[in-house]
This record gives C-alpha cells, structure tokens and sequence, in this order.
C-alpha cells in the first residue's frame, strides 16, 4: 500500500526524495520505495524520518482497519 501520508508531509517541507534520504541517512531510492509501499521500514528510520518531517509514527505509518 502506497505511504501517500508520507509524501503529502515530505512535500508540504519542501524536501525532494533525496534531501529527505540525506536528512535521514537513507538512499533516495529507499524514500522512493517506502513512499510507494514497496519497502518496510525499519523503526529507526521510520522515526529519524517522522523527526525530520515533524510529524508522529501516527501520523505517516498508521492504518485505519476497516470492518
């Protein structure tokens, strides 16, 4: 499942796929990849990049569970 929280909050920062990866220790591939639901993150990316975008876990990697 695509993280569009994810690019909506890295957007809304101005940050590029690979500012955000530079920010963050990470490959801009790696951004690319956990933006389109292809790669799961670990915790301590997801909140280095969660810091960086000021926003919570909540926020960028929760999902509603639908009845």
């Amino acid at each position: 499942m695509k993280n569009t929280k994810m690019k909506l909050a890295r957007v809304s920062k101005n940050l590029s796929q690979a500012d955000l990866a530079e920010a963050v220790g990470a490959t801009r591939q790696t951004i690319g990849l956990i933006e389109a639901g292809k790669y799961n993150p670990s915790l301590n990316l997801c909140l280095q990049i969660c810091w960086k975008l000021d926003v919570t876990l909540n926020d960028l990697f929760w999902e509603e569970q639908h009845a």
